[in-house]
């Protein structure tokens, strides 16, 4: 059904005007990209009328090799005054941790080349009354080479009920996981009567929490493995409308959630996968971006969701987790956190590892 009304579209007369903003040399030359200066910000689009953005192409460069999570990328529809989408620039584009990765999803798709750099895709749909700008902001410490296309339809209105397109980035580093606190009268107590049990959400990694009417599409997940061994297992638990524990969509696990299973697999699908597949890992150590996207499964709400997963069984794992959160909803929708300083976004080295729990002879 989903590829027959997909390529049925084609079919059928359209009756907007096709459009872009892109970085191209307005000389005719073939200096098509802007220069962003350490501090400073781009306006990739600043549109004044109703549409919908279909499309954002980007590819880029600097000295800076931690610039994807330096730079951020930001979105207003509608004149709002705080933006509907704030993340880095990576992560926004589904792989974390500062890195390029190639994979292939259906709203996102990545490339990479030998030297590390490649183009960024996104097919979300992003639709506004009255307009749209977006932005990015260089944070890193050298210039920032940008190119970029926004694609979108110029139309004579946009419906009532069609809701804006919002993305949100959130880290804990580390989750304030208990097995690892080996000496914790916590640690001690659920050792000894295997109370790892999660009876709500205040103590499981926070993946979103909004306000409004909408639906949740979806995430991507970075996690550094900062103990070893397998850092999954977390249930997934979605709070609709202000449910309580257990909610009605309550998962087995997290690579169950991420759409695989007895561990994350090195496979990119339509809707989820891993984007970042640490391929010399032995014991799961290192850095993994996965995605769950729920492009044919959306979740609504009509007051509020709260999106969770644990962070290990009974959120024992302290691990560095870092996510964006995807979802529509009307406006206004609540006002995000503050985003992290450049600091406190910066990936750990990669050999940054905490204490290892095992036992050797």
């Amino acid at each position: 059904m989903f590829a027959d009304n997909l390529f049925k579209g084609l079919t059928t007369l359209k009756d907007f005007r096709a459009k872009r903003c892109s970085s191209y040399d307005r000389t005719g030359r073939n200096a098509d990209y802007v220069v962003v200066k350490p501090g400073k910000r781009h306006v990739m689009a600043d549109i004044r009328h109703a549409g919908c953005i279909t499309h954002i192409w980007v590819t880029h460069s600097s000295r800076d090799t931690l610039y994807r999570r330096k730079v951020v990328l930001r979105m207003w529809w509608d004149g709002e005054k705080t933006p509907s989408v704030e993340t880095p620039l990576g992560d926004f584009f589904g792989v974390g941790h500062a890195r390029q990765a190639a994979y292939s999803s259906f709203p996102f798709t990545m490339t990479c080349n030998p030297g590390g750099r490649g183009a960024m895709n996104c097919w979300f749909n992003m639709p506004f009354r009255k307009s749209a700008r977006i932005e990015i902001e260089n944070e890193a410490d050298e210039d920032l080479v940008f190119y970029y296309y926004v694609d979108y339809e110029e139309h004579a209105a946009i419906a009532d009920d069609v809701a804006h397109f919002h993305a949100q980035w959130r880290r804990e580093n580390p989750c304030d996981g208990w097995k690892e606190k080996w000496h914790s009268p916590e640690w001690k107590r659920r050792e000894k009567t295997k109370a790892g049990a999660v009876t709500d959400w205040k103590h499981s990694y926070l993946i979103l929490a909004a306000k409004g009417r909408g639906h949740y599409v979806g995430c991507n997940l970075s996690v550094h493995n900062l103990y070893a061994s397998w850092w999954g297992e977390g249930d997934d638990a979605i709070y609709v409308d202000g449910e309580k524990w257990p909610p009605a969509l309550h998962g087995t696990g997290t690579e169950d959630y991420f759409c695989h299973a007895y561990g994350m697999e090195d496979q990119c699908d339509l809707f989820a996968g891993t984007s970042l597949f640490n391929r010399k890992h032995t014991l799961w150590e290192g850095k993994w971006t996965v995605y769950r996207y729920h492009i044919l499964d959306p979740v609504p709400f009509t007051r509020e969701i709260r999106v969770t997963i644990e962070h290990g069984e009974g959120n024992s794992r302290s691990d560095d987790y870092a996510s964006t959160a995807y979802w529509y909803q009307m406006e206004p929708h609540a006002k995000f956190p503050k985003l992290p300083a450049v600091a406190k976004r910066l990936p750990r080295p990669d050999d940054n590892i905490g204490y290892v729990p095992f036992r050797t002879k």
